[in-house]
């Protein structure tokens, strides 16, 4: 006689809870002890090459409300389009330099704040040069599974227009939600999750 098989249903999807900062970033929410400084809150020292930028922005629910309880991180390439990571094989990315950042939003104000240095170019999977660029993660209570979008720079018009992945946007007129306003060294890129300025998120 078979056996019968008892299969296991899927566990439901969770939200990130309103504790995903005690988490992740303990010092942030008064929480000392656990680490020295908050992983991900400084990504440049003072060696670090390239143009020092700096980056704020907000998460706004369908409302039009800054959240204040969400989560951003970033990943991007260095100065010279080289990843910090072990799969990168183009070459030695500054050791200078994390590529990674993590900012929770302001209690007061809903605003996250990264200083960064402006990325190079990377290859897309075929090859052709992509725009400079940077990748966002988003979490928040309310978000079952964290949303991934990028951030590129207004002044990179020419390179922007022959993105692959921008190229990819059917509805042209959203590729702006995509576009960091502002200019060097200070640029504002707001998420918004739900409405009419949207941002386009990435199934990745």
């Amino acid at each position: 006689m078979v056996q019968q098989l008892g299969y296991l249903k899927e566990t439901p999807s969770q939200t990130a809870g309103p504790y995903v900062h005690i988490g992740l970033t303990p010092n942030f929410c008064g929480i000392g002890g656990v680490y020295e400084t908050d992983l991900g809150a400084r990504m440049v020292n003072e060696q670090t090459l390239g143009e020092r930028i700096t980056i704020t922005g907000r998460v706004i629910d369908g409302a039009g409300t800054p959240l204040k309880d969400a989560l951003v991180e970033i990943w991007q390439a260095d100065a010279v389009g080289l990843y910090n990571s072990p799969t990168e094989l183009r070459g030695s990315a500054d050791p200078n330099f994390t590529g990674w950042g993590r900012c929770p939003t302001a209690a007061d104000d809903g605003v996250f704040t990264f200083e960064t240095v402006k990325p190079g170019r990377v290859p897309f999977k075929d090859g052709r040069p992509m725009a400079p660029h940077i990748t966002f993660w988003i979490v928040a209570r309310g978000i079952n599974v964290g949303l991934h979008t990028r951030m590129y720079f207004p002044e990179e018009a020419e390179a922007n227009a022959a993105d692959p992945l921008l190229a990819r946007i059917e509805h042209r007129h959203r590729v702006a939600t995509l576009v960091a306003t502002g200019a060097a060294p200070n640029y504002v890129f707001d998420i918004h999750l739900q409405g009419e300025k949207e941002t386009v998120f990435l199934d990745i």
